[in-house]
């Protein structure tokens, strides 16, 4: 019968190369992952910021309907017509409905979208 050196009757545990092994796993995954993370993250606040524009736009085309002859001077002039800002969304409207002008970027974002007056977002 061989007998075992490094381990004692009733001794329960992982060894530490085991334990290493396990830690270097992890910390392979999570230099994957945090990259992605945010990625995913910034790919999320251009989304919101390109809904906001296109919110405005929605609204600016409300305000329209009601006020032909009307020019919109900010945001604030979209909100009775139904645009709830985002927020770290800044907006941006101006114009009549021949010349509307609309910009939109998230705080956190990498895009600004710009809309004009057809309503053709651009990032």
């Amino acid at each position: 019968m061989m007998k075992v050196f490094w381990s004692k009757r009733g001794q329960r545990g992982f060894t530490l190369i085991e334990l290493m092994i396990v830690i270097a796993i992890i910390g392979i995954l999570a230099a994957i992952a945090i990259p992605q993370f945010t990625a995913y993250k910034r790919s999320g606040y251009n989304a919101s910021a390109m809904a906001d524009a296109k919110n405005a736009y929605t609204a600016a085309q409300a305000y329209f309907n009601d006020n032909a002859e009307g020019a919109i001077g900010s945001t604030a002039d979209l909100t009775a017509f139904g645009f709830n800002p985002t927020a770290n969304v800044t907006t941006a409207a101006a114009g009549a409905s021949s010349t509307l002008a609309i910009t939109s970027s998230h705080a956190r974002g990498s895009i600004t979208y710009s809309v004009n007056s057809a309503g053709v977002i651009t990032p």
